[in-house]
């Protein structure tokens, strides 16, 4: 990645906005192609301060809103989602310490995390185990006053990177969740490289093989797990998907106007065409409708309003359809040269997929949006 000048800490869209463009952007096939994201960027978005912003002062970060977050989370993901992916696990783990973790584990982590001194993996699905939580299979068991933890772990975003892994896994009586560090003996990654979409966001199976760690490993009161400190950090990945599929639709708009501008038939720009300004149409209507939606549910979870949950799953729902549909439009609108790697809307193609599908899929996204509404009716 060719050398560019560092732009100060970020704060605000704008300022993400210049970032994504300065370092980000115009490398994002390079990141696709190499699989991983070079450590310098990694550095830089730690530089920029965006490896967890909402965290308060006291914690190391700048106390941002989540309206802002949502929509740095957006550039970056407009940018390139791997490295979106990233700072959404990445936000996950940190948000679940600063709610659920005592003084202790703040002050071991905190710091780390909001500098990106150290970068979190979330570690939830398994092999047999997806978007029913319920199914996991790996087992934290009591041994000498601490936990011996056995089990896999597999499409860990970061995995193959992380520092520290947030593990979740069944306990004798309920479900818990586990800070465990990447060094701890018994912990064995294998990269996955072979994958839709995301390419570059390196992931890994984790395997935790009669790996002991301390009672300090344990975040939030035992047998809590399931119904507050999952809910809560599923919650906030979801709504970093949600504004990065916002972010894969401005890009898809932003490729598209370019490219109908100087494409040509007959002499005549494609952007005159009927039908492709339709499809340009629906995508900047669909882009500011998502956003909006994001919008909202970052401005209740700012409000500590419940009701941001059901707000995250419409924007996740509606933004993450909305990018699977505009960048298979996107392709049929470059044609030929949509299929091949000197346009980004291949990329954003295989993408966008995965956005159907992570932080629950849309199937599941629907039967739960359907329960609200006949919730509502009563």
């Amino acid at each position: 990645m060719a050398t560019a000048p560092d732009l100060g800490a970020v704060h605000d869209r704008a300022a993400a906005r210049a970032f994504v463009d300065t370092h980000i952007a115009p490398h994002a096939n390079a990141f696709e192609r190499d699989a991983r994201i070079p450590e310098e960027l990694l550095e830089r978005i730690g530089a920029a301060g965006l490896w967890a912003p909402f965290l308060s002062h006291a914690l190391g970060g700048s106390g941002m809103d989540m309206v802002t977050l949502g929509a740095i989370h957006e550039e970056v993901g407009r940018g390139c989602s791997s490295v979106r992916s990233l700072l959404t696990v990445h936000t996950m783990v940190s948000w679940t310490l600063a709610r659920w973790g005592s003084q202790a584990q703040l002050d071991q982590w905190a710091p780390a995390l909001a500098s990106g001194a150290t970068l979190g993996a979330f570690c939830l699905s398994e092999p047999g185990a997806g978007s029913d939580a319920a199914g996991i299979t790996t087992t934290a068991v009591p041994a000498g006053g601490g936990w011996t933890i056995n089990g896999v772990k597999k499409w860990i975003t970061n995995g193959n990177r992380a520092d520290l892994y947030l593990v979740f896994a069944r306990t004798e009586t309920s479900m818990g969740a586990f800070l465990v560090p990447g060094d701890t003996p018994g912990v064995e990654v294998s990269p996955i490289t072979e994958i839709l979409g995301t390419r570059g966001s390196m992931l890994a199976e984790v395997s935790f093989k009669d790996v002991s760690v301390g009672p300090d490993a344990l975040l939030g009161p035992s047998g809590f797990t399931a119904g507050m400190v999952l809910t809560g950090t599923l919650d906030l990945g979801r709504f970093s998907v949600a504004a990065g599929s916002v972010g894969i639709i401005q890009a898809c708009l932003d490729a598209c106007t370019a490219y109908t501008s100087k494409r040509t038939v007959g002499g005549t720009a494609i952007r005159e065409f009927p039908l492709i300004q339709a499809k340009v149409s629906d995508m900047l209507t669909d882009a500011r409708a998502a956003r909006l939606l994001v919008a909202e549910a970052g401005r209740l979870k700012d409000e500590g309003d419940s009701a941001t949950l059901m707000a995250t799953w419409v924007a996740k729902y509606f933004a993450s359809v909305a990018a699977a549909r505009h960048a298979s439009e996107a392709v049929q609108i470059h044609g030929a040269n949509g299929c091949g790697p000197d346009y980004p809307v291949a990329r954003l193609y295989r993408d966008a997929k995965v956005m159907e599908i992570i932080e629950g899929s849309n199937e599941v996204q629907r039967i739960t949006i359907a329960g609200e509404a006949y919730r509502e009716m009563n």
